[in-house]
């Protein structure tokens, strides 16, 4: 098993690299798009995480919903017939395998492949306690609780990603695309409030609640409590701090310091500091399609005809 996640952390790995540099995937359709140069180097990122993030959580709603399990609905039999050694479910331990190396795997692209944010460095602790709390639930047979975190954390990250990839899609090819704003914004604000339902609303419900409360009550002294606790209520804590960046988002947009979609946690980036043909592709006419969209067709700026 243990060869099996470095292997596939490998395989992640190395799947990414190639959707950037193969001439079918990622990277060569942004440049295709005539997206701006700065959104052209995050798009393969968000991409790659919405493919992820959107088969993982389909198959973490199907363990959930479409199989025997009970534990969305009821969290106390999450420990229904808790045993020392007991054996993993196949179909539980093949989610498992998957989320797990490709947690191991964000830790290296967080700093090696991704786009340094302001919140790298709580990102990659993140995933060091996610791959904790994976790696030691399986091992100790906790393994029904963490389908349920996943599926929690899980949909979220889709809304994010997607949001992401509309927003470096509304300037492309000199051209401001009303179409992908719309959708960037109702990404934005289904993500705000599914962030505070799934992950501040209802994991302390069902999560916290079955794992510090319930199991004690199920397994009396059941081994680890405070171990897994610990890290449950760290996970806790930085999904708390991350909506901190939600609510600064809101009020940028309401005090009217923000009047688009952006992600908060980027560094600023001055132009200056852009090698030429950066800014010369930066300096593409602006045109936007909502004042004048009598003279686009299809996101093609035509003249205007007097």
């Amino acid at each position: 098993e243990i060869v099996l996640f470095f292997f596939f952390c490998f395989v992640f790995s190395t799947s990414r690299s190639q959707c950037r540099n193969t001439k079918t995937s990622f990277d060569p359709f942004g440049q295709w798009c005539h997206l701006q140069p700065r959104d052209a180097a995050k798009m393969p990122e968000s991409s790659w995480k919405l493919l992820f993030y959107s088969l993982s959580w389909s198959y973490s709603s199907y363990l959930l919903f479409c199989t025997r399990y009970t534990f969305f609905q009821d969290p106390p039999s999450a420990f229904y017939d808790w045993k020392r050694g007991m054996s993993v479910p196949t179909d539980i331990a093949v989610a498992y395998l998957i989320q797990g190396s490709f947690y191991g795997h964000s830790i290296y692209a967080t700093v090696y492949m991704d786009t340094w944010r302001k919140d790298s460095v709580v990102m990659v602790v993140h995933h060091l306690i996610t791959l904790a709390l994976i790696a030691f639930s399986y091992a100790f047979r906790y393994h029904n609780i963490g389908v349920l975190v996943l599926f929690l954390h899980d949909i979220n990250d889709i809304q994010l990603e997607f949001t992401k990839v509309n927003v470096y899609f509304k300037n492309r090819g000199g051209v401001y695309h009303i179409f992908n704003d719309i959708v960037s914004t109702m990404g934005c604000v289904t993500f705000s409030i599914s962030w505070y339902w799934f992950r501040l609303y209802w994991f302390p419900l069902k999560v916290l609640y079955a794992t510090c409360i319930s199991s004690l009550h199920t397994v009396p002294n059941i081994p680890f409590y405070f171990f897994f606790n610990a890290l449950l209520l760290a996970l806790t804590l930085m999904n708390i701090y991350w909506f901190l960046y939600i609510l600064l988002f809101v009020a940028k947009v309401l005090t009217g310091q923000m009047t688009e979609v952006n992600d908060v946690r980027d560094y600023d980036v001055e132009d200056s500091k852009k090698p030429a043909l950066l800014q010369r592709r930066d300096s593409l006419p602006y045109c936007n399609s909502w004042k004048q969209r009598k003279h686009l067709k299809n996101g093609i700026v035509k003249d205007k005809h007097t």
